[in-house]
């Protein structure tokens, strides 16, 4: 596809890159994709079907035969079944973090992320986009923030959607997986060679979009306006 453009957009949990990649698709007239959400999905067909977090060969299997739509306002079909608000829980943002370590699995997701991006633009997030589906991106930006200020935002999110939230315990949570997804043996989260880095952590959503419309529109060689 002529003109094609890839945004890979990588960060840490709670560095608000959903949010961000989602405002910065709608500028750009690109499909937003959410490859946590894809991780998400699978660990939750892990736990009901009573996998193991360390069982490779299962989780592999189960990951090259589930059947994983995204669509427009987060949602996320797993083999036709609407789970985008059963994937939304920190019990099963741990089991992603668990589950995204095994190789056969990330194989798995970063081939159907792929296919995802033959025939249109992407805004695409995660945590190994920029360093291993698409290393070539024309935009990489890798999104960060303190770990106690995204512990907030995490915080704050749950306690809107009535879910009960300890500051303490959700930032211990982000440390655990910022170290987890980090040291993984397999695509650890790292920034991408030629990604520009972005701290979040003073700034609004409004501010942040404005900053990688302007980061995107140097790399493809023209403005983009929110």
């Amino acid at each position: 596809m002529q003109n094609r453009i890839i945004v890979a957009i990588d960060g840490p949990a709670g560095a608000g890159k959903s949010t961000i990649a989602r405002a910065v698709a709608a500028a750009l007239h690109a499909v937003y994709i959410d490859t946590g959400a894809m991780y998400r999905a699978v660990a939750l067909s892990a736990i009901r079907g009573g996998k193991a977090f360390d069982d490779e060969s299962a989780l592999t299997k189960l990951a090259e035969e589930a059947t994983i739509e995204l669509g427009a306002g987060g949602l996320v079909r797993l083999d036709g079944e609407d789970v985008s608000g059963l994937i939304r829980t920190p019990e099963i943002a741990q089991a992603a973090s668990k589950v995204s370590a095994i190789a056969g699995v990330r194989r798995a997701m970063v081939a159907s992320q792929r296919r995802m991006a033959e025939s249109c633009s992407v805004v695409m997030e995660g945590r190994d986009i920029g360093t291993v589906v698409f290393p070539e991106a024309q935009v990489k930006i890798y999104l960060d923030a303190s770990p106690e200020v995204r512990a907030m935002r995490r915080v704050l999110e749950m306690r809107q959607k009535g879910m009960e939230a300890d500051p303490a315990q959700v930032e211990a949570e982000i440390r655990e997986r910022d170290y987890r997804d980090s040291n993984r043996t397999e695509a650890p989260l790292t920034q991408a060679p030629g990604a520009v880095y972005v701290d979040t952590s003073p700034m609004g959503v409004d501010e942040v979009v404005s900053t990688l419309l302007r980061i995107a529109g140097e790399r493809i060689g023209k403005e983009v306006e929110a």
